[in-house]
């Protein structure tokens, strides 16, 4: 959850947001092998290293408890007291690229046991989807090292959920050369494949499924879940049944965020987001550039493709001069920044050429989107990069199942519009008020009864800790907050409300 700070901490605070060339796809993969084959079976099951003494195989609660509290004091009064036992396997499966092509995939299960009820007999399955992270290595299965495994264990796998967790195509030791970023169709295939792998290994690591599936995912992994709800109640609708959605500050509604950004609002980090997004679709459709020179300034053009993921963190990706930390425009590019607060976004050593950034606004004026809130898609972009917006905007459908949008509206890395359409949306089209929660972390609790009154007063004490400790070192508070909004503050506390949401979903 750590990935977007760096980035952040060069930013003011009232900075809002928008997400998000053809090459190898690397090493061949048997296009045989039926998608979501588990290639090893039991899959492996991973130690916990301990500062003393053997590694445990199985995660007791008051370890696990120590290990949270030590990492970051107090967490545990967010997420609650391990409950259960944990036992965390690495799978490997296959799934496809974004063009179809055959490849495979890593991710973690997570297996809750021992005496507690909540730990014992068949469990509900929370299928989750990670944000955006730079570094190929990320694995979920690493509750030792990766905070946000960690995080998802202590709020789900703790407390009885069994947890399924892709790493996505394109990490970890993916064949994919490149990772198919936000391309809803793929990365809703990986999750379908992952699953399905999973529940091959169940029988053998005695993971007994209760029947009952929900899906969450973070930032970039909430658009993976909404994305992959979509296509179990569409595609897979024969084989998957979804309980309950909860999508926490993500990247729904892509076309309005990507026009948000070219016409002068860009969102905190997109000097990373945006070479991601595009050579995700380059790979995935084409047509986007013939060359990277065409999208970017020559000092960054080559090997871009090849960049993200790798082995450079966010901060090696800066201080390399891999990328400019937030100069994503040319300081003389029209139209500027749409208030003061993006000037940052404009500068020197600019990342996006102009005449790149030109044709897609010069589209966006002939081919206007998001006109109409009740049917925003119902626009024809001939720009290559703008019509991949359109096929990843996830406003073209209605969830059939309880959905939570959670987010906080000051975030300066995925905007909180992004959850507000897309809840807009689903209203206009017909969802129930009583199956559709939009929860702004970042609010005042609206009476005593307000359900979520404690994640909303946990978040406004989290927030102001933050401004506190910046005074004491003699920061800029703006900055200081603006810098851990997205990547620290607000998961924590989606994450308890979305467990919440689910806990009383399932109780019904």
């Amino acid at each position: 959850m750590r990935q977007y700070q760096v980035a952040l901490g060069l930013l003011s605070a009232a900075v809002l947001t928008a997400c998000g060339g053809n090459g190898s796809p690397g090493p061949t993969i048997d296009s045989s092998v039926a998608r979501g084959t588990l290639v090893a079976n039991p899959p492996v099951l991973v130690p916990i290293p301990q500062a003393t003494g053997p590694a445990l195989t199985k995660l007791d609660p008051v370890v696990f408890k120590a290990m949270l509290d030590a990492a970051k004091p107090g967490l545990t009064q967010i997420t609650g007291a391990p409950k259960c036992e944990i036992s965390t396997y690495y799978m490997k499966y296959t799934t496809v690229g974004g063009a179809n092509e055959a490849t495979d995939a890593t991710g973690a299960i997570m297996v809750p046991s021992g005496t507690d009820a909540a730990c014992t007999g068949p469990r509900p399955v929370l299928l989750y989807a990670h944000g955006t992270t730079v570094e190929k290595s990320f694995n979920m299965a690493n509750l030792r090292d990766n905070s946000e495994a960690s995080l998802v264990a202590a709020m789900y796998a703790a407390q009885g959920f069994i947890v399924v967790a892709s790493n996505f195509a394109g990490y970890d030791t993916s064949a994919l050369s490149y990772h198919p970023y936000l391309n809803a169709e793929q990365q809703a295939n990986d999750m379908v494949d992952s699953l399905r792998a999973a529940r091959k290994a169940f029988p053998n690591i005695a993971a007994q499924d209760s029947g009952k599936l929900v899906i969450a995912g973070y930032s970039q992994g909430g658009h993976v879940a909404m994305a992959t709800q979509r296509a179990m109640q569409t595609t897979y609708a024969s084989e998957f049944k979804v309980t309950a959605l909860a999508g926490m500050s993500g990247p729904y509604a892509m076309s309005l965020l990507g026009d948000a950004v070219f016409a002068g609002s860009p969102n905190a980090g997109g000097t990373v987001f945006l070479p991601m997004i595009t050579t995700s679709w380059q790979k995935s459709y084409g047509g986007l550039y013939a060359s990277t020179n065409e999208v970017y300034e020559d000092k960054f053009a080559t090997g871009i493709e090849a960049l993200i993921p790798g082995s450079l963190t966010f901060t090696d990706l800066f201080t390399t001069g891999k990328l400019p930390a937030t100069a994503l425009f040319a300081k003389d590019s029209l139209p500027g920044p749409s208030t003061p607060a993006f000037g940052a976004f404009f500068g020197d050593g600019n990342l996006i050429k102009t005449s790149y950034r030109n044709a897609y606004l010069a589209d966006a004026q002939k081919n206007p989107c998001n006109v109409n809130s009740a049917d925003p898609l119902n626009c024809a972009p001939a720009n290559a990069f703008r019509k991949a917006g359109v096929k990843n905007d996830l406003r073209n459908y209605v969830p059939t199942v309880p959905v939570m949008l959670c987010g906080g509206n000051g975030d300066p890395t995925v905007f909180f519009a992004s959850s507000q359409a897309t809840a807009g949306y689903f209203q206009a089209k017909g969802l129930p008020a009583a199956a559709l929660t939009l929860l702004d972390v970042d609010s005042t609790p609206t009476s005593a009864a307000d359900p979520f009154a404690a994640a909303k007063a946990g978040f406004g004490q989290a927030k102001a800790a933050a401004i506190n400790a910046a005074v004491a070192a003699k920061q800029d508070p703006a900055t200081a907050v603006a810098s851990v909004y997205h990547g620290t503050l607000v998961p924590p506390f989606c994450n308890a409300a979305a467990r919440g949401f689910f806990q009383q979903v399932l109780a019904k």
